[in-house]
């Protein structure tokens, strides 16, 4: 029975230490770099196989949109319940290795998440190397 109590705490004090480390988990207000519009909630999560994912989950402006520029499987699904963020790693403090999709106009882009001052900064780009692309600061949602 000891064994088994030692190894509930321990699990428990693991997760709590985990979830110190990754403070890009939560909710964030999206922010379009061009215009500076708050146009989304973002939900950004740890899945079961140790990757994260960000899932939209409340749109500002026309709650009913689709995304009609998607391709595949997204192709005039709502964009509530988007899964944008995909199969990210976290590595040095930041989520890297993944996709991000563009809802506008349905494309992945590889992608790199990282905090700074307090807010989320998501670099999506056309190489690797992230030097063909943009970022966008995104706010905590309080």
């Amino acid at each position: 029975m000891k064994k088994k109590l030692y190894f509930l705490l321990a699990c428990v004090a693991m997760s709590t230490c985990l979830w110190a480390q990754t403070p890009i988990l939560g909710e964030w207000i999206t922010v379009d770099d061009a215009t500076g519009e708050q146009k989304s909630v973002v939900r950004i999560y740890q899945a079961d196989n140790g990757k994260y994912y960000g899932q939209i989950i409340e749109l500002f402006g026309d709650a009913t949109a689709v995304c009609e520029a998607c391709e595949g499987a997204e192709h005039n699904q709502p964009i509530v319940g988007l899964t944008i963020i995909r199969d990210m790693q976290l590595k040095d403090g930041e989520l890297r290795g993944g996709k991000v999709l563009d809802p506008d106009n349905g494309k992945f882009y590889y992608a790199k998440v990282y905090l700074k001052d307090g807010k989320l900064v998501l670099r999506g780009s056309l190489d690797k190397a992230g030097l063909l692309g943009r970022s966008q600061t995104w706010l905590p949602k309080n």
